[in-house]
């Protein structure tokens, strides 16, 4: 069993924030263009295509730095690095809202790139792993809890900003937020000790196991990554082509809008469920829940709008969980002394995968037609499927 460094709060307490800081890091990062790319486009003249890249050139940069933001929360610890995370987006986003011509500002996004590869859920999920070892599980589902709730409260909020403040304001004001309050929590909650306690990772039934040499894994974990990555690049895709799907299928704006709703609270309800009842079952049986899911859900996409309600309260639960099993599952198998580093080595590849994803769906979309892109989803929802019940024949048996 890990003991928890010294200057550790309460489990609630520091969770709590986290969680709020991840509302703030992904409200934005990954949510922000959804409310600011039309106001900048007719501020500036800027290509709106250039101006939504951004965002891809963040989600490639965080990928590359992954792996070694890893290394260096095994190494020291995650108090530094999240700290950093919310000076280097404070910094983007100042940039962003100061740029005066398009090259500033995609530059400003590498810098916001950063800043995510070393705040968001990868990042945090590797310092709680590192804090509270193989009991991590309940801390980072509170985590992804929070973090459901972070477009319910940041669309709104930007529209707001924006409409009193302008989009550059809206930047300044999300930055002051990020030192103001995220800096804070972090430096203080948060432990400062690069110290790492030893730690004798567990079996799938929860009994000891002996230490566990990484490169003897190589396929079960490049499988995990396959799994991550492929359920990421879904996800990318549909939160771009989402609205344009449903409306192919028949319904207008408004109705395609009205059924988009329902993903979050699918998401967040799922996620509760997951913190209530999957403590008692090992974490891969999430990961196959959610990969199932998120297949049914699309797959009810196909036939048509009758059922769409349904397909997409599906879809959010299983994309809901699946950031918990994302974070759960290298733990459980591997321990938490080989975790951080592992987190790092498999965002790599589903962050520049989710950042490329939706440029191939438009390409899809482009040749075939809108009604192409589902089946293709629907085909990779079902090999992640096979992916996972692989996994588990990998791992033996589960515990339940």
């Amino acid at each position: 069993m890990r003991s928890i460094p010294d200057g550790v709060p309460r489990r609630g307490v520091l969770v709590s924030a986290l969680g709020i800081v991840q509302i703030l890091a992904f409200g934005t990062t990954l949510y922000l263009p959804a409310v600011l790319a039309k106001p900048i486009t007719v501020d500036t003249g800027w290509p709106l295509a250039w101006v939504i890249g951004g965002l891809s050139i963040a989600l490639v940069t965080a990928g590359l730095v992954s792996p070694s933001i890893g290394e260096t929360i095994d190494r020291r610890g995650g108090r530094m690095v999240l700290a950093s995370s919310s000076v280097l987006l404070a910094i983007g986003l100042v940039v962003i809202g100061l740029a005066p011509n398009l090259p500033v500002y995609l530059a400003a996004w590498v810098i916001v790139g950063f800043g995510m590869g070393g705040g968001l859920y990868d990042a945090t999920f590797s310092t709680l792993g590192r804090i509270y070892g193989q009991n991590a599980r309940g801390a980072i589902t509170m985590v992804t809890l929070w973090g459901g709730f972070a477009s319910t409260v940041c669309w709104p909020l930007s529209a707001f900003l924006v409409e009193h403040l302008g989009w550059r304001g809206t930047c300044g004001v999300y930055a002051a937020l990020h030192l103001g309050l995220a800096l804070p929590l972090h430096l203080r909650l948060l432990p400062g000790s690069a110290r790492k306690p030893p730690e004798q990772p567990e079996t799938v039934t929860g009994a000891p196991a002996p230490s566990i040499d990484l490169r003897e894994h190589v396929p079960t974990i490049l499988l995990i990554a396959a799994i991550v990555t492929i359920s990421g690049s879904i996800a990318s895709v549909l939160s771009v082509h989402l609205l344009t799907l449903l409306q192919f299928q028949g319904g207008g704006l408004a109705a395609a809008v009205a059924l988009g709703t329902l993903f979050g609270p699918a998401q967040v309800l799922a996620r509760f469920g997951e913190m209530t009842f999957g403590r008692r079952y090992h974490p891969v049986w999430t990961m196959l829940a959610s990969v199932g899911l998120m297949a049914l859900g699309i797959g009810l996409l196909l036939p048509g709008a009758a059922v769409a309600a349904i397909a997409l309260i599906l879809y959010g639960a299983g994309n809901g969980i699946g950031s918990i099993a994302k974070g759960t599952v290298p733990l459980a198998l591997f321990g938490a002394s080989h975790y951080p580093v592992l987190m790092g080595r498999i965002a790599r590849p589903s962050l520049i995968a989710q950042a490329i994803a939706p440029a191939l769906g438009a390409g899809l979309i482009g040749l075939g037609g809108t009604g192409a892109l589902l089946p293709v989803l629907a085909g990779f929802a079902i090999l992640n499927v096979g992916l996972v019940l692989a996994l588990k024949a990998r791992v033996g048996r589960s515990a339940s």
